[in-house]
């Protein structure tokens, strides 16, 4: 993917380049600020010299104090606090001594004396150097904390998209499952014809699930094209018993959500409506917009929880909980899922997520 060459970087991407842009323009600044003080006292324009010597001394000094602030980063709290106030104050001194010399050889006829000088031109360098140090761990701890703060969010990602992944790989075990025991059963009775239709139909479910990363969303529309590949399979084992329907608002169908979200809520309406009773039974599939949510309604015409005390599971533990685990896992709390029976009969689930349109993450193919 290409990168837009005029797109704003972060200032301390490149921590060295900050680093050199703050040296420079700190130094620059303090020049300017004395140079302006200076002009302003009605002093001459000689005076601009020592200011500049100064500058270009703190300048330089600051780079050596620089590395060796960089290797007390590591060190204990103790250490590095009290080294640091040593070089400081040291490297306070160099700089007056060197404003100290500069001054009196261009004023060889003042007549203030050098130790009142020097103890002028240390509390200026103090005061600068101790300023600069501070502003340096300030902007450290600041990126220690921003890198830190990267580092666990990634992390938090990485554990979720496990998660996910987990959660999305505990479905094609149970589905396969039970499709090659169909497949078996219908090669015993030598319906090989049937046999092979059903593995065909495997094949094509099969590859959408595999060319897809588990944590991928897709739309609403891929996800029913998805259902009917695995209702395709089902149907060859009940046939007319088994009687879906399906309703998408258009408005709702480049909705995104978790791949195979929906198919273990039809997988537990096979099992708990369609093979209990003999004229088998319908599922519904709808879904429709609900203000800024998504509304999807799996149902079917089953015997519900009147006549089936266990349903919310199917049978290797793979259902109703693995979808809240997963919904979660996406929305956090921007969700509801509820699952009841139906009072003319019948069971349904009902869930309602944010209606997201887009996924510059994670797209299914």
């Amino acid at each position: 993917m290409s990168v837009n060459p005029l797109q704003p970087q972060p200032f301390f991407a490149d921590k060295n380049r900050a680093f050199w842009n703050l040296q420079t323009l700190g130094w620059l600044g303090a020049f300017g600020l004395r140079g302006a003080s200076g002009v302003a006292n009605g002093q001459d324009l000689s005076f601009l010299v020592p200011v500049l010597i100064s500058t270009v001394t703190g300048y330089s000094v600051t780079l050596l104090m620089g590395v060796i602030f960089r290797a007390l980063l590591k060190q204990r709290p103790l250490i590095t606090w009290g080294v640091s106030i040593i070089v400081v104050v040291a490297a306070a001194a160099l700089c007056a001594f060197i404003d100290a010399w500069v001054f009196a050889t261009q004023n060889q006829s003042s007549a203030t004396a050098g130790l009142q000088l020097f103890l002028g031109a240390f509390y200026l360098a103090v005061t600068l150097l101790g300023a600069w140090s501070a502003l340096y761990y300030a902007i450290n701890f600041y990126l220690t904390v921003e890198e830190q703060a990267d580092q666990l969010q990634r992390l938090e990602l990485q554990a979720s998209n496990a998660q996910l992944a987990m959660l999305r790989y505990q479905l094609n075990p149970h589905f396969l499952f039970n499709t090659l025991n169909s497949i078996s059963t219908l090669v015993l009775l030598k319906q090989t014809d049937r046999a092979n239709a059903m593995l065909s139909r495997l094949s094509s479910f099969l590859r959408y699930t595999l060319i897809n990363e588990p944590t991928a969303q897709v739309t609403l529309e891929q996800e029913v094209e998805t259902l009917k590949l695995y209702l395709e399979i089902e149907k060859m084992r009940f046939e007319e018993r088994l009687r879906p329907t399906f309703s998408i608002d258009p408005a709702v169908a480049h909705a995104r959500l978790p791949s195979l979200l929906l198919q273990p809520l039809v997988e537990n309406a096979i099992k708990y409506a369609v093979t209990p009773k003999e004229e088998g039974a319908e599922i519904t599939v709808m879904a429709q917009p609900a203000g800024e949510n998504v509304r999807i309604v799996v149902s079917d015409t089953g015997p519900g929880l009147n006549e089936i005390t266990v349903r919310p599971s199917l049978s290797t533990g793979v259902g109703l909980a693995n979808i809240r685990d997963r919904l979660f896992q996406a929305y956090g709390e921007r969700h509801s899922f509820d699952a009841r029976s139906t009072p003319g009969g019948g069971f349904s689930v009902t869930i309602e997520m944010p209606l997201i349109t887009e996924d510059s993450t994670k797209v299914a193919a």
